[in-house]
């Protein structure tokens, strides 16, 4: 609070108290009482004023001051009202009541919402789980029942449950704390059942899966497996919808850390969109020509790299291809540390 501010707020005290002073000095003047007097009555009466000004101000400054410096330091705004102290002057406490009473609402507030969150996230999540048991019903009809029709309806049904499972770890992404468990797990294992899920999409499309030799894929890496899974098989997806003929798996040890790569040479993501593939909901150029994509699936997979503490990155040429590299770390340790 600038002191001039301050007495802008004071001006009719202040025009009253230089009042009240004149109209004394003019009765003591009356009253015969000496110049000296009135000088030194007027005076006083004037420190006194002063003085109770500065004392307010200072004591609201200060106040105002601390709550600033509080308000800068906090990362969270809304724990404002847990630290601010109930000041000493009256309009201060009138003020600091009603943040009191504001607070309290916001949290309520906040308490419904997350609630009824919850409650829509656990309906999600049961009807999630309903519908996988439709879908693996029909897909293994088809696989009794093999023609044309079948083939056609298999594989569209396989489409249907990748966004299913998309839609159970998009519900499941804002406590992903409470559902995953790091352990070691074998890379080619990995790799082999992500593929192994996609077979018949990959026979359907006649990519030809250039897979390195076994032995450079056999590392043990630390993630949840489940997890992983479903980045490998969000990778895969897209290699798939994107006119690939050609998809290469393969991993390397480099600086105490793995990487997976796999590249596929489809139509690439143009220059101007690779910076944000991994934004929520982004589409990109490709996404609106092929009318394919969600902008969920690579946002869904950065989120879950980054809670496993592994790197994901991207590269792209437009008309060439992609390549999309999972950095594990060798050293375990990394996923006791406090984020």
């Amino acid at each position: 609070m600038r002191l001039s501010t301050f007495l802008k707020e004071k001006w009719l005290f202040c025009i009253t108290q230089i009042g009240i002073i004149f109209f004394v000095g003019i009765m003591l003047s009356v009253y015969g009482i000496s110049d000296y007097g009135i000088g030194f009555v007027c005076m006083t009466m004037l420190l006194v004023d002063s003085g109770v000004l500065a004392v307010e101000y200072f004591q609201k400054h200060l106040y105002y001051h601390k709550i600033l410096k509080i308000s800068e330091a906090l990362d969270k705004q809304t724990l404002m009202s847990e630290l601010i102290e109930e000041p000493s002057f009256e309009e201060g406490k009138i003020w600091w009541l009603l943040l009191q009473r504001a607070n309290k609402s916001m949290n309520d507030e906040i308490a419904t919402y997350r609630i009824l969150q919850e409650e829509y996230k656990t309906y999600i999540e049961a009807w999630i789980h309903e519908i996988k048991t439709p879908i693996a019903s029909t897909r293994l009809m088809c696989e009794n029942h093999k023609n044309d029709f079948t083939k056609v309806l298999g594989n569209e049904v396989s489409k249907i449950d990748s966004f299913v499972e998309q839609a159970l770890f998009y519900a499941r992404s804002t406590s992903l704390e409470k559902d995953y468990v790091i352990k070691e797990i074998s890379l080619n294992d990995l790799v082999r059942g992500a593929i192994k899920k996609h077979a018949r999409l990959l026979i359907e499309k006649k990519i030809i899966l250039q897979l390195e030799q076994l032995e450079q894929l056999d590392y043990k890496v630390f993630a949840d497996p489940k997890w992983v899974d479903f980045i490998l098989g969000q990778f895969l997806s897209n290699s798939i919808k994107y006119d690939t003929t050609t998809l290469k798996c393969e991993a390397v040890e480099k600086d105490g850390q793995i990487l997976l790569t796999i590249a596929d040479n489809g139509v690439g993501i143009p220059l101007q969109d690779i910076g944000r593939v991994f934004n929520k909901g982004f589409t990109g150029e490709n996404g609106r020509i092929y009318g394919k994509s969600t902008g969920i699936g690579l946002y869904l997979c950065k989120k879950l790299c980054d809670k496993m503490h592994l790197g994901i990155s991207l590269v792209s040429e437009q008309g060439v291809g992609t390549k999309v590299t999972l950095i594990f770390p060798k050293d375990k340790r990394i996923f006791f540390e406090e984020e």
